[in-house]
């Protein structure tokens, strides 16, 4: 029933969508391309409700065994795993120097589809994904449509714009790190890599990509000579925390790192997770994109020389608390019990007022249905796998994310591979990267809509309630909690650093040397235009 709700949705925009194509191509371009053939048309993703990281920060935090992801669009759940091996999209061709395309000829070619990039024709963005278990259900065209809303924006309809993310000098450098033009060539031959990359859950979107579109593009560019064989945290018994230490130890060749399961050993990661200093998803994309070297570098610090390889970007993140109840002001907050997942979130919750306490994502239904807790905390994707809408009515919010988590690869396994193969693994990791932000804006859209077609009613936070988050919370309770975790300012002084040179210009909240949080002009994002 939701499908056909949200595409009536999808009608109402039809009449506000062609202006969108007339002012985001070039005069002289050509109407939309006609979509790329997608991945399976037979078989479909599996997604089972899945986990959010909840991060480890002291004895009164204990993280759940299994923990939920920062986001996870709504897939259907079909009986069918993903394809391990489906047909990947055409490796670049090592052509010689003459015969080089430029990167206008590069978008055209891969226009409308899996692969489009952003090289002045905004249009050319639009297109399936490469798996029909990334399409939420939604028919072609409505998807190209709903598409196009969120790439553009629609502001008589509440549809804030994307066109941030590929202006951005984050998407102009995977451009440059993915070499579309001038592709690494394959001079190694009899070579044999066999990468266990561990998702947090394979049936995410974020790993359906990895398994569907960067694994088949890795073999097909280094002829079946690196193989990335993916695997989830719950079919190895892992927990989270101790992820990076794995992947520094060897024992996991590749892992996907959320800076919030890892946060009890190492804090200083945390400034990528605080939850609430972005009002919006720009600035939300710009504040992280910013810190991404910085977060790099900690990372590989901390296991010991593993690099970073590139990011799963996580859009429709926004956290949103479930109720029975409507929670329309501070003070529905107080008192309450409430679902956490992660000490910064934890923090978030005492600065409203209410307790925090500790559920894994399997016993959100039941908690709200029993009385366990009064509210619940999550992504509004992951409430739907859990079916939450059938134990709550309302959810309100949302604290604004649009991130990334990491993939972290073993030093070892990295430096026992030929340079050339090193160097093809990071464009196709990159090349993953501009899909997952070409992917982007739809999730990010859709997330609420789908919530709202199955009845569950939105309450977006007061300007009263977005003042108390700004006055009190952050500046009272997430800022310092994080602060206290780090022993600062006894350490952390790196990590506090980069918060002031990379989030306070976007947040307007800066450290002082004794710890103090102090208010400053905001100089970055779309709160300083």
């Amino acid at each position: 029933m939701f499908q056909w709700r949200f595409i009536t949705l999808f009608l109402v925009l039809l009449v506000l969508i062609p202006s969108l194509f007339a002012c985001g191509r070039n005069r002289s371009e050509p109407a939309e391309p006609t979509p790329a053939p997608t991945g399976s048309s037979t078989q479909s993703a599996q997604v089972a409700p899945s986990q959010e990281p909840v991060a480890q920060s002291s004895p009164t935090e204990t993280p759940s065994p299994t923990a939920e992801p920062t986001a996870t669009p709504p897939v259907p759940t079909p009986t069918t795993p993903p394809p391990p091996t489906p047909t990947p999209e055409p490796a670049a061709t090592d052509a010689p120097a003459g015969d080089r395309i430029t990167l206008a000829e590069y978008a055209a070619e891969h226009a409308g589809g899996p692969g489009a990039i952003f090289a002045g024709d905004a249009t050319q963005l639009i297109g399936l994904p490469p798996h029909e278990g990334l399409m939420f259900q939604i028919p072609e065209e409505q998807y190209r449509q709903g598409s196009a809303a969120a790439l553009f924006g629609v502001p008589a309809a509440g549809i804030p714009g994307h066109m941030f993310i590929y202006t951005s000098d984050y998407y102009e450098g995977l451009i440059e790190k993915a070499n579309l033009t001038d592709p690494t060539p394959l001079t190694s031959s009899g070579e044999s890599f066999e990468i266990q990359h561990v998702c947090l859950d394979r049936n995410l979107p974020t790993c359906v990509l990895v398994q569907t579109y960067f694994a088949p593009n890795l073999a097909e560019r280094t002829n079946g000579q690196v193989q990335l064989k993916v695997s989830s945290f719950v079919e190895l018994g892992l927990a989270g925390p101790e992820t990076l230490d794995q992947v520094g130890d060897g024992v996991l060749d590749m892992a996907n790192i959320y800076t919030g399961y890892i946060s009890g050993a190492h804090p200083g990661v945390e400034v990528q997770s605080l939850w609430g200093l972005a009002q919006d998803w720009e600035t939300s994309y710009l504040m992280l994109t910013d810190m991404a070297p910085d977060i790099d570098r900690m990372l590989q610090d901390a296991s010991g020389g593993s690099p970073v390889l590139n990011r799963n970007w996580f859009a429709g993140a926004d956290q949103w608390f479930f109720s029975k109840e409507p929670m329309t002001t501070v003070a529905d907050f107080e008192d309450r019990k409430i679902r956490t997942h992660a000490p910064s979130m934890s923090d978030f919750i005492r600065g409203m007022g209410g307790d925090p306490v500790q559920l894994r994502i399997s016993d959100l239904y039941i908690g709200l249905q029993l009385g366990t807790v009064d509210s619940a905390v999550t992504t509004v994707i992951l409430g739907l796998t859990g079916r939450l809408f059938e134990v709550a009515d309302y959810i309100a919010g949302p604290v604004i994310a649009f991130g990334y988590t990491n993939n972290v690869i073993n030093k070892d396994v990295w430096e026992r591979m030929p340079a050339d193969l090193q160097q093809i693994m990071i464009e196709e990791g990159a090349k993953t990267e501009l899909e997952a932000l070409r992917l982007a804006p739809f999730q990010n859209f859709a997330a609420v809509e789908v919530n709202k077609q199955v009845g569950l009613e939105p309450i977006p936070f007061s300007d009263e309630t977005l003042e108390h988050i700004r006055a009190t919370v952050l500046p009272e309770y997430v800022i310092p909690g994080w602060l206290r975790r780090l022993g600062y300012p006894g350490s952390g002084a790196e990590a506090v650093a980069i918060y002031n040179e990379k989030a306070a210009p976007y947040s307007g909240l800066a450290i002082s040397d004794d710890g103090s949080v102090r208010e400053i002009p905001i100089t970055k994002g779309p709160a300083a235009r």
